[in-house]
């Protein structure tokens, strides 16, 4: 940012000072050993963190019919909701505490959360399993998340969507490991809760902890204010946090939901578990694919876009009703969706003038938009309860198309306008 002059709307300390590092900041490797070590360790932190979140449907389906069988839908989706809500608002910690100190508290995060993983396999009441599974495992996640996206931004500059597309990619491929196993041990196996999910944590520690060895800072620390102040002044960057909102609060509709949706179509309890990781196979190449086609064609472009034919995906959900049809529809909607999961984060860095605030971009906007998962799967489980699945299907439909609509109007506040490709 050494080179740039400070606009009007800056405030004096939200700005970096010309240091001996500018040529650095200038000049993102976008390859090399280094810089695709760091983006295999983001892609294992979201194999372990957010394939195991992405899992939630499993034990949706698996909760209301042991552990909380006496409780509604909605009240075990608040369960994931509140895990999804905090892994992402820890962002507005995390992101501005890898600024300004690098990867450390990654370490400590993720022994944490595999304690968690352990804690979980001995709850058995709701309060136990909302402060583990919940609170506990979501702080944990967005802990060790926001370090991983922030890190990989500094290596990859022109290459960033496509190398953000791979990290969050190693979501989808947990959502296909893990639930397949879980699925599998709660409904054909005699292992139990207990040991299906300690078996899960056996799994993830290996990778976690290769992440927290390969993930490093590229760029040294800024030293401004811990929060960018002007980063509110950025209308693209307040459109953005809505329109990521508005996505969020559809997006988890079949993915906490498409598992107990094909049980009430005939769909028997282990296929019905399978759902999600069929859903996350596609998704692995709607999140790849699409950042590359992002780097080229616009950010922007490609996250509206997004938005917009999830929406469309979704508002079909109830007219699934085979089984053959329940596969294809989770084939789509996990391709379409990807879409928006690694969209979101490459779009925010966009707004960060300096590579060394990307982590306070992307931690601060993906916090805001988090508020939708505490509210979404909830207000879903309710309409659910009182209505069934078609209102459910309208609502989430409409607030993810929206949301693409808000993110194709945050491109006239771009220097290239509308019809930029950005």
């Amino acid at each position: 940012m050494g080179s740039e002059s400070i606009s009007e709307t800056e405030h004096p300390l939200d700005v970096e000072k010309p240091s001996p590092d500018a040529d650095i900041i200038d000049k993102a490797p976008d390859g090399g050993a280094r810089a695709w070590l760091v983006a295999s360790g983001g892609f294992f932190i979201l194999f372990c963190g957010l394939g195991f979140a992405n899992s939630f449907g499993t034990f949706e389906e698996y909760y209301l019919t042991h552990q909380l069988k006496g409780y509604s839908p909605d009240d075990v989706a608040w369960i994931g909701s509140v895990g999804a809500f905090l892994q992402f608002a820890i962002g507005a910690l995390a992101g501005p505490l890898f600024d300004r100190f690098g990867a450390w508290m990654m370490r400590p995060a993720a022994v944490t959360y595999i304690a968690a993983m352990m804690l979980l396999s001995l709850c058995k009441t709701y309060w136990q399993i909302m402060l583990t599974q919940g609170v506990l495992q979501g702080i944990c996640l967005g802990l060790i998340m926001f370090p991983a996206f922030a890190a990989v931004s500094q290596y990859f500059d022109k290459k960033r969507a496509a190398a953000l597309g791979i990290v969050v990619a190693g979501s989808s491929v947990g959502g296909i490991v893990i639930p397949i196993a879980l699925a599998k041990m709660l409904n054909g196996s005699s292992l139990g809760f207990g040991w299906s999910v300690r078996v899960i944590g056996f799994l993830i520690s290996p990778p976690m902890l290769w992440s927290c060895i390969v993930i490093t800072a590229r760029l040294p620390p800024r030293k401004t204010n811990f929060w960018i102040g002007a980063a509110f002044k950025d209308v693209r960057f307040i459109l953005l946090m809505v329109a990521t909102f508005f996505m969020f609060v559809g997006l988890f509709t079949p993915i906490y939901f498409l598992p107990t949706y094909a049980v009430s179509r005939g769909m028997s309890a282990t296929l019905a578990g399978y759902m999600l990781a069929i859903l996350n196979a596609a998704s692995t190449f709607g999140r790849i694919i699409p950042g590359i086609l992002a780097d080229k064609y616009g950010r922007l472009n490609m996250l509206a876009l997004g938005g917009v034919v999830t929406g469309i995906v979704i508002f079909t959900m109830n007219s699934v009703v085979s089984n053959a049809a329940l596969v294809v529809y989770s084939i789509a909607f996990g391709f379409v969706s990807g879409t928006i999961i690694s969209g979101a984060s490459a779009a925010f860095t966009i707004c960060a003038k300096d590579p060394r605030d990307i982590g306070t971009y992307i931690g601060t906007g993906l916090a805001f938009s988090s508020t939708a998962a505490l509210i979404g799967p909830p207000s879903n489980g309710a309409l659910l309860s009182s209505y069934g699945f078609m209102p459910v299907a309208m609502f989430s439909g409409a607030v993810c198309l929206v949301g693409g609509l808000i993110t194709l109007a945050s491109k006239a506040a771009t220097p290239q306008g509308i019809l930029g490709n950005v």
